[in-house]
């Protein structure tokens, strides 16, 4: 069963910013949230640049080490980041791999604390 297309509508419908990057730290993919929250930097055109002329030198340098520690085992996988006051929010560092392990690229995940406000089952009927 080929599983792309699920897991691609899952990043799709994601409410959080999802930016997926690979080893040359170009930007390969952006949902739609992303696309959004990024369009004063070009949004959509993002696709295909390099994340790291989006960052200033100290988070370069530490996006570079967050992806050699990723590169040095299979168990590092995920690393926080930073706390986004303004947003309540914690971020990640994630590492992408393939079948067999290999490192193939990153994303950035956001997790929210807020509580959700909207009504359980709401159908809006």
């Amino acid at each position: 069963m080929e599983l792309s297309k699920y897991f691609k509508s899952i990043i799709d419908q994601d409410r959080c910013a999802v930016v997926i990057c690979n080893l040359e730290h170009e930007i390969v993919y952006m949902n739609p949230a992303a696309v959004m929250r990024y369009e004063k930097r070009g949004g959509q055109a993002l696709v295909g640049k390099s994340l790291l002329d989006c960052h200033n030198p100290q988070s370069v340098e530490m996006i570079k080490k967050v992806v050699l520690w990723f590169a040095q085992s299979t168990e590092h996988n995920m690393i926080y980041t930073l706390y986004n006051e303004k947003e309540n929010k914690d971020v990640y560092m994630v590492a992408l791999r393939d079948d067999d392990g290999s490192l193939i690229g990153y994303y950035e995940k956001h997790e929210y604390r807020d509580r959700e406000r909207a009504k359980k089952y709401d159908f809006g009927i």
